[in-house]
């Protein structure tokens, strides 16, 4: 009695395909009810190796930050309010204790969030940035005003957490003018999210 793989074999060939193509038309299913060592290697069907899939290393990322408006004459504040929606004013020194108790504030970054940096220039002086993305859980994408104090909004600036115990509590800033990372490295308060702590708890009630 033929099984189901001789089967398919003589109708393809039936149709006028030669054996390697009719071989070729077996389902992959088939050949693993044939022949179950096939899982001990990729299969000759597989088209891309899973590490295909997988997000390339920090490493390799390909950095494209760029001054977006030199002549823009920008804060770090206006720009990243106008940006974020987030409606805190005064110095960035200040946001994130003014962020306590009206929006979200957490430890770990997520697109659209504020990062605040402290101890900017000195100890007094802070600086935020808005995230645009995420690639990796240490690596983030940023845009912000007046970093090179000269009132420029630049775009699509990397920043690495460098800190020992990967909590995002010391960052380094991609150096756009000299393409490598810059050399100091700067605490981080932490990151204000875009949702109102009133949103947050009616959510938090519901679920």
């Amino acid at each position: 009695m033929l099984d189901t793989r001789a089967l398919l074999l003589a109708a393809a060939a039936a149709a006028g395909f030669n054996i390697v193509d009719a071989q070729a038309l077996t389902p992959l299913s088939m050949d693993l009810a044939i022949d179950p060592s096939i899982t001990d290697g990729p299969s000759e069907h597989a088209m891309f190796a899973p590490y295909a899939f997988e997000r390339a290393p920090d490493g390799a990322y390909e950095p494209t930050a760029r001054i977006a408006n030199g002549g823009a004459r920008l804060q770090c504040v206006p720009y990243v309010r106008e940006e974020s929606g987030i409606e805190i004013f005064g110095n960035a020194s200040t946001w994130w204790r003014q962020a306590a108790g009206r929006y979200e504030r957490t430890r770990t970054p997520e697109e659209g969030a504020v990062l605040v940096l402290r101890g900017y220039a000195d100890a007094n002086r802070g600086h935020v940035a808005l995230v645009r993305e995420t690639v990796s859980s240490r690596l983030i994408v940023v845009d912000h005003a007046n970093w090179m104090n000269t009132g420029e909004i630049t775009r699509d600036v990397p920043v690495r957490d460098v800190s020992e115990a990967g909590d995002w509590s010391q960052v380094q800033v991609w150096n756009i003018q000299t393409r490598q990372w810059g050399g100091r490295v700067y605490s981080v308060q932490g990151f204000i999210l875009n949702a109102a702590m009133e949103a947050a708890a009616a959510g938090a009630a519901r679920g």
